[in-house]
């Protein structure tokens, strides 16, 4: 029986977290029962409660774990995470659950049999997204630069839900630079060059009206990112 870890980075979540975690829990208990899981808390420089309430819900549940980083950045609390992980796949999911579980499932069974990497997609046919246009614009012109400058055939960078065999992610690890939101981007594009088989699952997928992302900023930052990354494709691959 392979095992799974699914890790929820969070910064400053305490109105959302107990509730997301053990919506989780129920989820996996009931449609997972072919592999074991455990899920981790990543603690990304909260100053609210988070860690707390994380901590609390580890007690509370064997399956639950939780871990601190001191200092902020996504992609370094998902490498930390990953790099920690016993599992036989490592991913990871928003705290908000803005993707619905249900293609959870779907996804892991493809990482566990023929494929390396597993993505939620929200821009084929089959997805749907409900989301304010000017956000559903600069994700689909963002993913459009992305094919663009680094030439790639994956359809959705930044969906936050995805999965990877352990071993791939070790494999990778060493090209990994970012520690921030591009990380997703990296990680894939890579991937792919190197010829790694990524699985793109369609996805239901409703916006979190609390986000605290700056989009533009963050996709101005990306653009940047992309441009290095392309150059550095050329020594990887």
């Amino acid at each position: 029986m392979k095992k799974i870890d699914v890790i929820v980075p969070c910064l400053n979540e305490e109105k959302v977290l107990h509730q997301s975690i053990n919506t989780l829990r129920d989820f996996l208990k009931k449609n997972m029962k072919d592999y074991k899981y455990n899920i981790t808390i990543a603690d990304n420089g909260s100053k609210d409660s988070t860690l707390e309430i994380a901590k609390q819900l580890s007690k509370q549940h064997k399956e639950v774990r939780a871990i601190r980083l001191e200092k902020r950045g996504r992609g370094r609390a998902l490498k930390k995470a990953w790099t920690m992980s016993d599992a036989d796949i490592v991913s990871y999911m928003d705290v908000d659950l803005s993707t619905d579980l249900k293609s959870f499932p779907s996804m892991i069974n493809a990482v566990a049999t023929d494929h390396h990497i597993g993505i939620g997609t929200r821009l084929t046919k089959n997805s749907e997204t409900k989301r304010a246009f000017k956000r559903d614009f600069i994700s689909k012109t963002y993913n459009l630069l992305v094919k663009l400058i680094v030439n790639t055939k994956y359809s959705d960078a930044q969906c936050g839900f995805k999965a990877i065999r352990k071993q791939t992610f070790m494999e990778l690890l060493p090209h990994l630079k970012d520690n921030e939101w591009f990380l997703d981007t990296e990680m894939l594009t890579i991937a792919e060059k190197k010829g790694y088989k990524i699985h793109e699952e369609p996805v239901l997928w409703i916006e979190d009206l609390d986000s605290r992302v700056n989009i533009i900023d963050t996709a101005l930052k990306y653009i940047r990112d992309l441009i290095k990354l392309r150059i550095r494709l050329r020594k990887i691959t």
